[in-house]
C-alpha cells in the first residue's frame, strides 16, 4: 500500500512539473525563448574575451585595493607617527 501512495506521489510531482513547462513558450518571455539560438564560435569567442577583461580589471582592483591596505597604508602612519 505504501507503495501505491509513493507512486501516486511521484505521478503527482510529474504532472505538476509538466504543467508549468508547458506554459513557458506561452508566457511573456515566450518570444525571446522562440528566438534563442546557439551562438557562433566568433560570438562565443568575443564573450569570453570580454569577460575575461571584465574578470582582470576587477581582479585588478582588488589587488590594488588589498596593496594599498596592507603596504601603503601603514607605511603612510607610521610617516605621521
Amino acid at each position: 500500500m505504501a507503495e501505491k501512495g509513493l507512486i501516486d506521489r511521484a505521478w503527482e510531482v510529474q504532472k505538476r512539473i509538466e504543467d508549468k513547462v508547458k506554459h513557458i513558450g506561452k508566457g511573456k518571455y515566450g518570444r525571446i525563448i522562440k528566438m534563442a539560438r546557439k551562438p557562433t564560435n566568433e560570438e562565443y569567442s568575443k564573450t569570453l574575451k570580454i569577460t575575461f577583461v571584465g574578470m582582470m580589471i576587477i581582479g585588478g582592483l582588488g589587488f590594488i585595493t588589498y596593496i594599498i591596505k596592507e603596504i601603503v597604508a601603514p607605511w603612510i602612519l607610521s610617516l605621521l607617527r
